[in-house]
């Protein structure tokens, strides 16, 4: 009975993983094979090349890469680029050495966000070209086809702000689904060309790549496509645990596998190179067609649902971390903690999204965009996994990851191929997200510098005075402060200049950890009279309410203060930044505290 038990708990959590995680990788046999034979020919030796290829590079940069060497790294179970980077930055003493592993993490993070943007683009688009092979519906102008993939991409990006956690319980079932009519679909045609199985020898790679010269060299950066969603695996390790993911990835690796050699059967039976997949399942039987495509389009809705919560994510690990922003944030789920909604970037995303599949207009075309920015993310992931484990003198993993780096960095030069052909848009979106944050950082260390805080002894020598006066104002009132070594020039002006002291004064302090979750609360006592602190420390991911927090421990407040930068500056550049923190939510529409306490006092900063 207990062992019945485990394992419906296990065949769950993998389901779960299926439908959270896979999306991405598993939509890739859509588009993947009919986009590397629409520039190269069909021939057996190039099949069995192309398909030995796709073999090694879902072992070497998937299995290897994350199920194995990433997923044994990790802090609190959690796991993804910016995870590797704060475990490097434990071990690094060197500031040259930090700063150069901070840049390295910006740009892999800015990476993503690029990647980010074109894979709903492709994934949608990829599925509704299915609908030109449907027998009975005739000829389908591209332009209904781009209508119909920029109608489900809104309807897509609109029901954000609701919350998919509601939904998201069908996704594993559904990809299940979508799994198992891959495995099928691709076995049929293998029991017809068992030959193809030959295929897992990496001789035919070699062989392929030494008979085709540079051609053959740049088709690699094709073959890319069947790993892009592979860092899924680490990245939403914290949301499901390593051993779900690892488990429902050997499943999906067989499935996407077969399939891959099945289309290449398929290709050899009846040799059509156009739209594989949905030829494929079309020659088998008419009548599952208009099911498997309906099939095909939920498939490409979770795997672009996937891809745009990964994106939330992130900026919000960014925002907590202060590296973006603040944004308004909305939290779509007491559940999943993953489940957040940014209305600025399901906004930007959406015309980011729209803006590809308008201007490329065929998933084929997409591709020649897509692949560049998620294989640099893998580069710069290698680069830190590599420092890590020599670090925890695991010497043999570092020599396997020096392995994933130079194959990755192969895929990488072959890419740069793709640049002028419209990877550049990739190049471009990663530069919109790597130039915020580096201006943030620019203005933030600006603000600091101008910034004239008050020693804390200095404050209390005037604040005794004050308060000794007994003109105090009955109640408690709360105040915020990064710390309590240095007092903010808003405190000063409120309690020093303008004489608002309360009978209880509470200075808070907000910081994150650079864990990703965990919450600790401090009270300190008794830093002069009437007046006393509350440290509380958050994890990057972690989602606090400060509210409950405050009730939690019995503090009722009457009254909130907080502190407004009102930036001048000559410089242009500062200028933009000074802007941008004009638009940006102060923190207490952050953190949602009630406006109705709230009392907000401009200091104006020099910078």
């Amino acid at each position: 009975m207990e062992k019945s038990k485990n394992n419906f708990s296990s065949f769950k959590d993998i389901t779960k993983a299926a439908g959270l995680v896979f999306g991405d990788i598993g939509t890739s046999p859509i588009y993947t094979i009919t986009i590397i034979f629409a520039i190269t020919s069909p021939t057996i030796e190039n099949l069995m090349g192309v398909l030995s290829l796709l073999f090694w590079t879902l072992i070497i940069l998937v299995t290897v890469k994350y199920a194995w060497l990433a997923m044994s790294l990790s802090i609190k179970g959690e796991g993804g680029i910016i995870v590797l980077k704060e475990i490097l930055l434990d071990s690094l003493k060197s500031g040259r050495k930090i700063a150069f592993a901070t840049f390295l993490g910006v740009i892999g993070v800015s990476l993503i966000m690029g990647d980010g943007v074109i894979t709903p683009a492709i994934s949608i688009l990829s599925a509704v070209e299915g609908l030109e092979l449907i027998p009975w519906i005739g000829h389908i102008s591209l332009n209904t086809i781009i209508l119909i993939t920029c109608i489900i991409t809104v309807f897509l990006f609109s029901f954000q702000y609701r919350g998919t956690d509601k939904v998201a319980s069908s996704f594993g079932p559904i990809m299940i689904i979508w799994f198992v009519v891959l495995f099928v679909s691709g076995m049929f045609y293998i029991i017809k060309v068992p030959e193809v199985l030959k295929a897992v020898s990496p001789h035919y790679a070699i062989q392929f790549l030494s008979n085709n010269g540079f051609t053959g060299f740049f088709i690699l950066s094709e073959v890319i496509l069947c790993a892009t969603g592979g860092e899924a695996l680490y990245a939403d390790m914290g949301h499901l645990g390593a051993k779900p993911i690892k488990h429902a990835w050997y499943f999906v690796f067989f499935a996407l596998l077969i399939n891959y050699f099945g289309q290449g059967a398929y290709i050899i039976s009846s040799g059509h190179t156009n739209l594989i997949l949905f030829s494929m399942i079309g020659s088998i039987s008419g009548i599952i067609y208009v099911p498997f495509l309906i099939l095909t389009l939920f498939a490409t809705i979770i795997a672009s649902q996937a891809m745009i919560t990964a994106i939330m994510s992130l900026v919000y690990q960014g925002i907590t971390t202060r590296i973006f922003p603040l944004m308004k944030i909305k939290f779509t789920s007491a559940q999943l903690k993953s489940q957040i909604y940014i209305g600025a970037v399901n906004g930007g995303l959406l015309i980011a999204v729209l803006f590809m599949i308008i201007s490329f207009k065929k998933s084929g075309n997409i591709a020649a965009a897509y692949g560049f920015a998620v294989t640099a993310s893998m580069v710069i992931s290698s680069i830190f996994m590599i420092w890590i484990f020599k670090f925890q003198k695991k010497y043999v993993k570092m020599f396997v990851t020096y392995i994933v780096l130079i194959v990755s960095t192969i895929f990488l030069i072959a890419l740069f191929d793709k640049i002028p052909h419209g990877g550049y848009w990739s190049i471009i979106i990663a530069l919109l997200p790597f130039l915020i944050i580096q201006l943030w950082a620019r203005g933030n260390k600006s603000i600091h510098r101008s910034f004239r805080a008050l020693a804390i002894d200095t404050f209390l020598f005037s604040y005794n005075q004050i308060y000794g006066q007994g003109n105090n104002i009955k109640g408690t009132a709360l105040f915020f402060t990064k710390n309590f070594k240095e007092i903010p020039p808003y405190l000063v002006h409120c309690m020093l200049r303008s004489s608002i002291v309360y009978e209880n004064n509470i200075l808070v302090s907000i910081t994150t950890t650079e864990k990703p979750y965990g919450m600790h609360f401090e009270k300190i006592d008794n830093l002069a009279h009437g007046l006393s602190g509350i440290k509380i420390e958050h994890g990057y991911m972690e989602i606090i309410d400060i509210q409950s927090v405050l009730k939690k421990n019995n503090i009722k407040e009457k009254v909130i203060y907080y502190g407004v930068d009102e930036i001048s500056t000559k410089n242009p550049i500062l200028k933009f930044f000074a802007f941008l923190k004009k638009i940006s939510p102060s923190f207490v529409n952050f953190y949602t505290l009630p406006y109705n306490k709230l009392h907000g006092v401009v200091t104006r900063l020099e910078i």
